[in-house]
């Protein structure tokens, strides 16, 4: 697809002034410098619409854009509930999870998980996310970004990498997470708006001139097979969406352990100004995710008519781009650019955050408060250059780099998720019973990679899920019969929200029930 000097010029608009803004909101007073709570916490003053904005920001990135299109364009809209299910899991964080994490009043995961269990338990926890973080998410995000830029501008794949990388450095490094926050509700109103004008030509074109909706009831008569949102098993896909699973199975290990605890997603709610506006600003989230399909999975599915010879499924998004027009075309450049650039800048962040918070202040405890700014900046930079080098050995040989992600984080998710659940909510729960959870995932999920492959992967992180809480309660009543005196005391946690989340909440469960419903 060829870039028109029209495109190019708005896209380049879009980089200066984002560049722009981040310096301006990352502006300190005279005779202010940031301290660790401004970098990595935003001072704890982010607001509700720049917490839901950055939390979609973060979240949303090529393999999301490009890779639910493909899916969209292969399997349909059952692909969906990957987005659908999350709006209701974050709702649940921000009900029970984040209550917890607030009065802890903590700058990471792993500091959390020290004032549970154990030091130990910290530690091993840092170092696997920045392994992670840097050589699974940024390496990911960086090679899918610059494949998208390579299909769509031709743009060199390294050259794509670097640009992407010092793009998501100019306007975040200084800054820190405020610089990320505070901007990324200009990226995700990019991101909505560019991705519904796509939608909307798309379904146009499908109607002949006769209006998007008319286009979507076309859509759905003549692909009527693509609006399944549960698979049945003989469908080519039902390993990919094993049925009901969706619903009550492995998927929600996934949602928990991601929008849960997940460091660069939380971390915007830990730097809110309260937990009523951290709240608030989770159902933002949520709402935003609601309609996440119809900007990545609905044009997908449309290709299927209108460009219904692809090579691959990846390429439905590209293809539809070339639909647009001039200027337009630039505009919905710029939105997946900011997409991507935001993950980038959110993961760096996160990686600065433990390495500093988490493992060089241990070592260095009486340094200044800039020096570890300084050298949280340091170790964005890093984490990026190593991320950019290893990129292409790691993926280069992946004809779906989202796999290598799914299937990676997917030995460990369910491991992480009894060690918090069973850390926040069970009492008895020991160090040791933690780490054997945390460990264990690994091996259990390499058993039934080896010699179960055919269960489907959401069903295997459930049925993992399962035996590691299993064995993480049987090593706990080995140690001790009594409470664990790190324990949290849920009686003195607040979970009472407001009117406005739990009418909220119930608006998010009544559109999920009309979608599954009106496609099941």
């Amino acid at each position: 697809m060829n870039i028109e000097t029209l495109d190019l010029a708005v896209f380049v608009i879009y980089v200066v002034a984002l560049i722009g803004i981040a310096g301006w909101v990352s502006r300190e007073k005279p005779g202010q410098k940031k301290d660790t709570n401004d970098y990595f916490l935003a001072g704890s003053s982010l607001p509700w619409w720049a917490i839901g904005a950055s939390l979609i920001a973060a979240n949303i990135s090529a393999e999301q854009i490009i890779g639910m299109s493909g899916s969209g364009y292969q399997i349909g809209l059952a692909i969906a509930s990957y987005e659908w299910m999350a709006a209701l899991t974050l709702i649940i964080v921000g009900k029970f999870f984040l209550p917890i994490f607030l009065k802890h009043k903590i700058y990471t995961m792993p500091q959390f998980l020290e004032q549970r269990y154990d030091h130990r338990v910290r530690k091993v926890m840092a170092i696997f996310w920045l392994a992670v973080y840097i050589f699974v998410n940024l390496t990911a995000v960086l090679w899918l970004g610059a494949l998208a830029i390579n299909t769509i501008a031709g743009v060199d794949l390294v050259w794509g990498m670097i640009f992407l990388g010092a793009f998501s450095l100019a306007y975040s490094l200084y800054g820190g997470l405020k610089a990320v926050a505070m901007t990324d509700i200009i990226q995700v109103v990019l991101l909505v708006i560019g991705g519904l004008f796509l939608s909307y030509t798309t379904l146009n074109l499908i109607s002949d001139g006769n209006g998007a909706w008319q286009g979507f009831v076309d859509l759905t008569n003549r692909l009527p097979e693509k609006f399944d949102m549960i698979l049945s098993e003989d469908s080519p896909h039902y390993a990919d969406l094993p049925g009901i699973s969706v619903l009550i199975g492995g998927m929600w290990i996934m949602n928990l352990s991601y929008w849960g605890f997940n460091q660069y997603i939380i971390q915007r709610t830990l730097a809110a100004k309260n937990i009523a506006e951290a709240q608030k600003g989770i159902v933002f989230a949520a709402f935003l995710k609601l309609m996440m399909p119809l900007i990545v999975v609905l044009p997908g599915i449309a290709a299927v008519i209108l460009s219904p010879d692809l090579d691959k499924a990846d390429q439905a998004y590209p293809s539809m781009m070339t639909l647009m027009p001039v200027g337009l075309k630039g505009l919905i450049f710029a939105a997946l650019v900011a997409a991507i650039v935001s993950s980038l800048a959110s993961m760096t962040n996160s990686v600065s955050t433990i390495f500093t918070m988490d493992i060089y202040r241990d070592r260095k405890p009486d340094e200044s408060q800039q020096h570890y700014v300084m050298v949280g900046r340091i170790v964005s930079f890093v984490s990026l250059i190593i991320a950019m080098v290893v990129a292409k050995p790691l993926l280069g040989n992946f004809d779906q780099a989202f796999q290598y992600i799914q299937e990676f984080t997917g030995f460990f998710t369910p491991g992480i998720v009894a060690l918090f659940m069973l850390g926040m909510f069970w009492k008895r729960t020991t160090a040791d019973g933690g780490l054997v959870a945390a460990l264990g995932s690994f091996v259990f999920s390499l058993v039934f990679w080896l010699f179960l492959p055919e269960i489907p992967f959401i069903d295997r992180v459930g049925i993992v899920f399962l035996l590691c809480a299993g064995l993480a309660i049987a090593v706990s009543l080995m140690q001790s019969k009594e409470d664990n005196p790190r324990a949290i005391n849920v009686g003195e946690v607040g979970f009472a929200t407001k009117t406005s989340f739990n009418l909220s909440s119930l608006a998010v469960v009544a559109i999920l029930i009309a979608f599954y419903t009106t496609w099941w």
